[in-house]
């Protein structure tokens, strides 16, 4: 029952997420926010910084998504706090289900265009492992039926043609270059496009996979292990201590080895795609 409620949920996100591209695009596939204008009618371009970019596409889409969550009969949910996962909770007013929907922007890889920067997909901590825990969340992680990402992958624009430290008069703002383009919109279940590695450094994120069209595929290497195999690995990434060959202790921090460990098929593991730079002509 609950894997038809969230295919449906999925089927009808992904449909929302193909208008998406006109939305914030014009024509020749620039990004439609060109900057921040004061009182005085001065246009400010906008910084070349992922946070600042995230955010502001997060703001330009959220209207969109109001206007999904009306249409399908959800209620709209914004995380209480700044820290708190998901970005939005959609809540169905027919039969009270309730999806995780975090937003995930990145950008394309300069040296290797089928590539992006990947990004984080939550935490793998408290709520993840607890799952009736509350703390961070907005509801406890076991009451939403499906844990949704809303990707946006875009291409910086040339360094040469956007000047941040430029302003435009109100009359020129056809002149004003997006400081990003060509977007890529993608809907999918986090553990459908999830690596083994940590997203984030030390921090307690689990990462996404990076190769563009695994991700806009849904490729992942759980996809043919299944969600369970997710869980179970990212709720015990780091906490099972086993001996190599040599017999010296290491912990678990890899799919392959955790895996074996389990008694599993090591070929349902998709291999992470090994990213090669490509050489300029």
């Amino acid at each position: 029952m609950e894997e038809t409620v969230k295919s449906v949920f999925s089927t009808k996100l992904n449909e929302f997420v193909k208008t998406l591209n006109a939305y914030v695009s014009t024509a020749d596939g620039q990004w439609t926010i060109k900057g921040f204008i004061d009182v005085y009618r001065r246009i400010y371009t906008i910084s070349s910084d992922t946070k600042i970019v995230s955010k502001l596409l997060e703001i330009h889409l959220f209207p969109r998504l109001m206007q999904f969550a009306e249409k399908n009969g959800y209620t709209l949910v914004p995380a209480e706090k700044q820290n708190y996962y998901p970005d939005i909770s959609l809540v169905s007013g027919t039969d009270g289900h309730k999806f995780a929907l975090d937003f995930k922007t990145t950008y394309i890889s300069p040296e290797n265009p089928d590539f992006c920067n990947g990004f984080t997909l939550g935490s793998h901590g408290n709520y993840f492992v607890d799952r009736d825990n509350r703390k961070n969340i907005q509801f406890p992680y076991n009451e939403y039926a499906g844990h949704f990402c809303l990707g946006i992958i875009y291409t910086w624009a040339s360094a040469t043609s956007v000047d941040e430290t430029e302003s435009y008069a109100f009359e020129d703002l056809d002149l004003i270059p997006s400081v990003i383009r060509d977007f890529q919109f993608f809907a999918a279940e986090k553990w459908r496009i999830a690596s083994d590695r940590r997203g984030s450094g030390n921090t307690a994120n689990i990462g996404s996979i990076d190769k563009i069209t695994d991700i806009l595929s849904g490729n992942g290497m759980f996809r043919l292990l299944g969600e369970k195999w997710f869980d179970d690995y990212w709720v015990n990434y780091g906490k099972i201590t086993v001996r190599d060959d040599t017999g010296k202790t290491k912990k678990i921090t890899n799919l392959h080895d955790f895996v074996t460990y389990r008694g599993g098929d090591l070929n349902l593991i998709l291999p992470r795609a090994s990213r090669r730079k490509v050489r300029s002509k």
